[in-house]
């Protein structure tokens, strides 16, 4: 099972092994509505989904799990998200895996955005997981913990620290 969000670094399922690894084909983008961990129904957060993409790669972490654990995956993934079949790439081999994703036909998608108005809307946003802040200083965190080169997420932590700083905000991190 392929984490590429807050499965990297908040695995709360068991698990036999976790590595690193690659989705080919698939950029991560904050472009999926949360309204169940992140935000609110009346003000979702933004989270991180998968877009095709040829031109991409996406670093994440591989789980190998019991067949069990996808029953709770399946309630923590439930705004939007289905889980689908794809090939990752480790760095010594290549292996079926499952992955899940947002698909624009959901209804929790919001789509693409400029930076900054996805950075404010990631400022407001607070649901029963915490700040959506701290989700994406989270994640930013994570990939520099496996050495993933994301513009999209390390541009937006970037222009959310300067706004919450210039808001007199503390950030841990």
């Amino acid at each position: 099972m392929f984490g590429y969000g807050s499965l990297i670094w908040r695995p709360d399922f068991p698990f036999a092994d976790r590595k690193e690894a690659h989705l080919p084909g698939f950029a991560r983008r904050f472009w999926q509505g949360s309204h169940d961990h992140r935000g609110v129904p009346h003000a979702p957060g933004r989270v991180v989904t998968l877009i095709a993409d040829t031109a991409s790669r996406c670093k994440g972490v591989a789980y190998l799990i019991e067949h069990e654990v996808f029953d709770h995956l399946d309630h923590r993934e439930k705004n939007g998200y289905e889980r689908i079949d794809v090939t990752l790439e480790f760095a010594d081999a290549h292996d079926d895996g499952v992955v899940y994703v947002a698909s624009p036909h959901n209804i929790a998608f919001l789509g693409p955005a400029p930076s900054e108005r996805i950075v404010a809307q990631i400022l407001d946003s607070h649901g029963p997981s915490g700040s959506n802040l701290d989700y994406l200083l989270q994640l930013a965190a994570a990939l520099r913990d496996i050495d993933a080169d994301d513009e999209h997420v390390f541009e937006l932590e970037a222009l959310a620290r300067s706004r919450a700083q210039h808001h007199g905000h503390q950030l841990l991190g």
